[in-house]
Formats: structure tokens, C-alpha cells, sequence
């Protein structure tokens, strides 16, 4: 009788190791075996020790999943009489937005011609840089606005320091690997004819990226609506107020209106930025 470790030896080797083939002129050859039975115990495995981490419990989600469909039933049948008080917030999440984004979006591109690796070839220079735009990326959207109201006091103004921030992080990182797929055969020519730095940058990498990165502060645009809207959270303005408010008092018919009102915007406002970013491509 066979013991389990030459049992179990003996399945690894059926499952993982080469399969050694005999061709039809008498020579043999090993096919390798295919990963997929490694592939699905490791996805298994994962997956199993997700659960128990996360205590994670579908019989939760039977249980109380009548009161999710309560609260969605309140949810999707709004409030109008609540619409007259959404316009305010609504226009400062959108003030908000427009100016986070130009801000952050015009204070990215030169940041980001800074930590391209085919501008700045100082490596150390290069490196410092870099860490700083990864630090900033690494902060949340809700850190960063809880930072500002601490730093600017509660209201838009620290919301909008917010969304400058987030765009800034964001623009400058797909705008710099933007930068470093350019054919720069130009910018040398210049640099070597006595051009400065800035002026080959402008006349031979510029007119290549803009249309790149009109599109980048677009896409931002259409994400910092979205971020803007639940600033209110940590009092930095907007409909996040509202929104925190509705809920606190479990009125969802109001949170309905709220939120109905910030699809829509965002609904436009998508549209409009999917029209523009197709007329620059």
C-alpha cells in the first residue's frame, strides 16, 4: 500500500510536470502542462482566506436585503419640494469643480514636463520629484479635503484646495507618461541648434501633447464633480452636506432628490466632455 506522500507526489507530477510526447519519427519531446489547475488553486485559496478576513456572510445580505430594497424604493421616489434647497450646494460642488480643475490642471503640465525622464535628465532631481507627485496620488480625495479644512477653515475654499490638489496628482501623472512616448528627434535638433530647454519644449513637444492634455483635464473635470460632491463630509462644502444631512436623518426621499440632481449634472456634463475630447482626437 502506498503511502499518501508518494500518492501526493505522485499527483503533483501528474498535474505539473512536463508530458513527455512521442512523435510519429520516434523522438519524444516534453510538453510543458498547462497552469491552469495552479491558476484556479491559487485563485481558490485567495479567495477563501478573503472571506474569513473580511467576514464576509451572504446569509447577511438575504437577511437584510428586504430593508436595502426599502431603502432604494424611498430613493427612487424623490422629493420635488426638496429641489429648491439643492440648487445652492449644487452650484458650489459645480464653482468647485471648474475651479479645482483649472487650477490644478494648469499647475500640472509644467510639473509634469519637470519629472519627464526624457526633459529632466538630472536622475536625482528626477527622483525627489517623483516621490513628491507619488506622495501627493497616495492621499485619498477625503484626506486631502480633511487636511485643507484644517489648514483653511470649513467652506468651498477648502474644498476647492482639495480638488486642486487631487488634479494636480492625477493630470501630471498621465500627462508626464504622455510626455515620455513623444518623438523627441525635434527637441534635439532644437537643443543642438542652441535652443533653451523651454523653448524646444514649447516649439517641438507642446504642440504634440496638447491635445492629450486638454483631454486629461476634461476626464478630471468629470471626476472632480463626482469627488466634490461628497466633500461635505468633512465640511469642505457642496452637496456632500446635503447629502450627509438626508442620511442622518434617514430621509431618503430627499437623498433621492439630491442624488437625482447629481446625475443629471454629471450626466450633462459627461456629454459635453465626451463630445469636446472627441473633437481634439
Amino acid at each position: 500500500m502506498k503511502n499518501s506522500s508518494s500518492v501526493s507526489l505522485s499527483l503533483f507530477d501528474r498535474i505539473f510536470k512536463p508530458e513527455q510526447i512521442t512523435l510519429e519519427n520516434g523522438h519524444t519531446v516534453l510538453r510543458p502542462r498547462s497552469r491552469t489547475p495552479l491558476i484556479i488553486i491559487c485563485i481558490v485559496l485567495v479567495l477563501y482566506f478573503s472571506i474569513i478576513m473580511t467576514g464576509f456572510n451572504p446569509a447577511i445580505i438575504l437577511k437584510r436585503g428586504g430593508q436595502l430594497t426599502k431603502i432604494l424604493g424611498q430613493i427612487f421616489q424623490p422629493d420635488p419640494s426638496y429641489f429648491s434647497k439643492v440648487w445652492s450646494p449644487l452650484f458650489e460642488t459645480i464653482k468647485m469643480s471648474i475651479m479645482g480643475s483649472f487650477i490644478g490642471c494648469l499647475l500640472a503640465l509644467p510639473y509634469a514636463v519637470a519629472v519627464s525622464a526624457n526633459i529632466n535628465r538630472n536622475k536625482v532631481l528626477l527622483s525627489i520629484l517623483r516621490v513628491i507627485l507619488n506622495i501627493v496620488r497616495t492621499l485619498p480625495t477625503l484626506v486631502i479635503a480633511s487636511i485643507c479644512a484644517l489648514v483653511f477653515g470649513l467652506g468651498t475654499f477648502a474644498g476647492t484646495m482639495a480638488i486642486i490638489i487631487f488634479t494636480f496628482g492625477v493630470v501630471t501623472k498621465m500627462l508626464y507618461e504622455s510626455i515620455e512616448t513623444v518623438d523627441m528627434r525635434a527637441f534635439e535638433a532644437l537643443e543642438a541648434s542652441g535652443a533653451g530647454k523651454f523653448q524646444a519644449f514649447w516649439s517641438a513637444v507642446f504642440p504634440q501633447i496638447l491635445p492629450t492634455y486638454l483631454s486629461h483635464c476634461l476626464y478630471s473635470f468629470e471626476m472632480n464633480i463626482r469627488a466634490a460632491s461628497i466633500l461635505g463630509y468633512v465640511g469642505a462644502g457642496g452637496l456632500g452636506i446635503l447629502i450627509d444631512e438626508r442620511i442622518g436623518w434617514r430621509d431618503y426621499n430627499g437623498l433621492g432628490t439630491v442624488l437625482l440632481s447629481l446625475f443629471v449634472t454629471v450626466f450633462i456634463i459627461e456629454n459635453i466632455s465626451r463630445f469636446l475630447r472627441s473633437k481634439l482626437s
